[in-house]
């Protein structure tokens, strides 16, 4: 028997067994079956995923433990906030050892049940832009914030409850469906571009542009010894030649879309491995583990390979002690509020989109609030590690572009993340340039969203452009829906008071071209759940089966974008290859 036969049939016994059913893959039976799902596809997009956001074990944990936790500094210390003090210095590592290990088993935990409940190929993990405010302006490097580290985790505990009561009354689902369809498909634009800023900065990519004092960003490339002592920026002379930069474009970008090209399965983890396995080696000029203090130090963790570092200084660590601390206390909890909500709906809206379970009719999609529950228990759970805000990561979208359409892509990630717990040392080791071109690449395919914008209603297209370039911007998701809705209220609003002051008169002369939207979507205000349980349905948790939109008929696959079917037929012993097609 030949392997491709042999994938098939297991691929078709797993879809017909109980775990087939749950996840509802090809082949399952179930009336809302996904189209073009298969078990292997699963399992490759799941790794795909974590692999595509492992960095966030090393990056999360160097961004938390610059608050030094609850290390305390002496008072005679605190003119300096201890910077020099080596006691609390190696209080401090022992933070960020803790922060591997919390970052690890929240994104494990949260991840697994977003696909397990939920049934979406989305993963969680601390998120990006959330711990940086967390660390940098909420607590302050070394404590030197609005509050301490443990009140700021009790402000991020109370959130993720508030979140859930949020999501429990439809508030989160109605706002995701409200939005104006310009700005839900600029958002998923918007997050492409934000992805691959990303992987071109040097915090988590490849380090090919860089902030500056005269210009917002310029061209970098440096080594890191050619860097400017006094601004800190890359010297003219030294740009474009860093080698662990060109390491990253042509192994993990060049090599990986020229294997997509070809169709090649799993182009994504092979370009990610290839230049983690090329950086490893401390001989070379790419290497991850220089011959520093801090290279030493991360080599000495590398080399232990399999390890468990208990959480001892970070677990429940909270503070409910909120005396003289109220006013902060509440500035941290509601600017964690508004920027969960818009930056972690939108997020998921995105990713729902391009992995194709938008109902185009309602704008919902499939385990929309099982999604937002888990999402919002995750985030005070995280907080009982001592994790910063846990958010849906845009990273998702490298296993939704490998094939991932059911939540079995997600039980994987997280599994992996499981087993990066005990395997911290080598997860915690992937560096950031053998990712960088991922996200680049991925933020190509979330990009073919702008096709579908209406360019030709300024009351549109230009909601929708700030959504898109603020996103990136301001490195950050949230600050770009905000701009978006704004201008979109602002633009229209001051349109139709016009219209209804000059009696119909004064109208925009292409006002027939601008996309239809109101406020009263269907469905409501009030989440599925609570309607099915309002007419008496037992079984009210489970989705109704004409909730989901048309499935096409068995034997043909349906490509990872939005709302657009792609018709492949399959042939015997082969998977469906995902190619992210336009959405309507």
């Amino acid at each position: 028997m030949s392997l491709s036969t042999w994938v098939h049939d297991t691929n078709v016994r797993v879809a017909r067994s109980p775990v087939g059913k749950w996840f509802r893959l090809e082949g399952c039976g179930h009336p809302l079956e996904r189209k073009g799902s298969y078990f292997f596809t699963e399992i490759r997009a799941g790794l795909a995923t974590f692999f595509a956001m492992a960095y966030i074990i090393s990056v999360n944990s160097n961004i938390t433990s610059s608050t030094g936790g609850t290390c305390v500094c002496p008072e005679e210390d605190m003119q300096d906030f201890c910077a020099t003090n080596i006691e609390y210095a190696m209080c401090t590592q022992e933070i960020k050892r803790d922060i591997v290990t919390a970052t690890a088993a929240i994104a494990a935990l949260s991840t697994f049940c977003m696909g397990f409940f939920a049934n979406l190929p989305i993963a969680l993990a601390p998120g990006m832009g959330l711990n940086a405010y967390f660390a940098y302006t909420v607590v302050g490097v070394r404590g030197n914030g609005m509050v301490p580290y443990s009140t700021a985790l009790t402000a991020v505990f109370v959130e993720g409850w508030v979140f859930l009561g949020l999501t429990l009354i439809g508030m989160r689902q109605w706002l995701a469906r409200a939005l104006p369809k310009s700005i839900k498909l600029a958002t998923g634009v918007g997050i492409g571009l934000y992805l691959a800023l990303i992987g071109l900065t040097y915090s988590a990519g490849i380090g090919l542009v860089q902030g500056a004092s005269d210009t917002p960003i310029e061209l970098a490339g440096c080594v890191a010894s050619a860097f400017d002592e006094a601004t800190g920026l890359c010297t003219s002379a030294s740009k474009m030649r860093s080698p662990t930069m060109w390491i990253g474009i042509f192994c993990g970008g060049v090599l990986t879309v020229m294997l997509m090209m070809y169709r090649i399965k799993g182009a994504i983890i092979i370009g990610i491995l290839l230049v983690s396995i090329i950086s490893w080696p401390r001989t070379t000029p790419v290497t991850y583990f220089p011959y520093t203090e801090l290279g030493s130090s991360q080599f000495d963790f590398f080399k232990q390979v399999v390890t468990f570092h208990p959480i001892k200084h970070t677990l429940l660590a909270l503070d409910w002690d909120l005396a003289g601390k109220g006013g902060q206390f509440g500035l941290a909890f509601i600017t964690f509020l508004y920027v969960d909500i818009l930056d972690t709906t939108g997020t998921m809206y995105s990713m729902a989109r391009f992995a194709g379970a938008i109902n185009e009719e309602t704008q919902d999609f499939e385990g929309s609030a099982m999604a937002y529950m888990v999402d919002a228990i995750s985030i005070s759970i995280g907080s009982l590690f001592g994790s910063p805000p846990v958010t849906a990561f845009v990273e998702s979208g490298a296993g939704i572009s490998e094939g991932g359409k059911t939540g079995l892509t997600s039980c994987v990630t997280g599994l992996a993340f499981f087993i990066a717990v005990f395997f911290a040392p080598i997860f915690a080791s992937i560096p950031p340039w053998a990712t960088g071109c991922t996200l680049v690449i991925v933020g190509a395919m979330m990009a073919q969203a702008a096709a579908d914008i209406n360019w030709r209603y300024y009351g549109d297209s230009i909601p929708a452009f700030l959504t898109i370039a603020i996103m990136p911007f301001t490195y950050s998701i949230a600050y770009g829906l905000i701009a978006g809705i704004i201008s979109y209220i602002t633009l229209n609003g001051f349109a139709w008071c016009l219209e209804k002051v000059s009696g119909g008169r004064i109208v925009p002369p292409n006002k027939d071209e601008s996309d239809p939207w109101s406020w009263k979507v269907r469905g409501g205000f009030l989440p599925p759940w609570v309607r099915r349980a309002a007419r008496g349905k037992k079984d009210f948790w489970k989705d109704d089966e004409e909730y989901a939109e048309p499935r096409i008929a068995s034997g043909e696959a349906v490509s990872s974008s939005s709302s657009s079917v792609e018709r492949v037929p399959l042939e015997k012993g082969h998977e469906p290859t995902a190619a992210p097609i336009k959405s309507q």
